[in-house]
């Protein structure tokens, strides 16, 4: 058995096309997001991968809907990316597909 820590990993990302990483794979890539209300996430696209989300803590503004613990939401490739932290601190599994770690494009709006 192998044991590792969250800790030691990039922004909570945990497998995918880039090191450190549980398994490196250009299939996809898998991160727990902790982000808290004070954080700002940076309004964003991908060109390339789809973005499997599932808000497993907290409470969040996505592109202008409330979304609330057990939401799954999933953003396709050039579609715009507007979060905001409504609760102390969210937790989001996020699952892309295929991994492109440079695939994030920061958009003013």
């Amino acid at each position: 058995m192998d044991i590792d820590h969250i800790s030691n990993f990039v922004g909570g990302w945990i497998i995918g096309d880039f090191a450190p990483a549980l398994l490196r794979t250009k299939d996809f890539e898998v991160a727990l997001k902790v982000h808290h209300r004070d954080e700002k996430i940076e309004r964003h696209r991908h060109n390339i991968v789809t973005e499997y989300n599932l808000l497993t803590a907290g409470e969040m503004l996505v592109n202008g809907q409330v979304l609330k613990a057990g939401a799954t939401f999933i953003f396709k490739p050039g579609e715009f990316v507007e979060a905001t932290v409504l609760s102390d601190v969210v937790h989001v599994v996020c699952v892309k597909v295929p991994s492109v770690p440079s695939d994030k494009e920061v958009v003013e709006k």
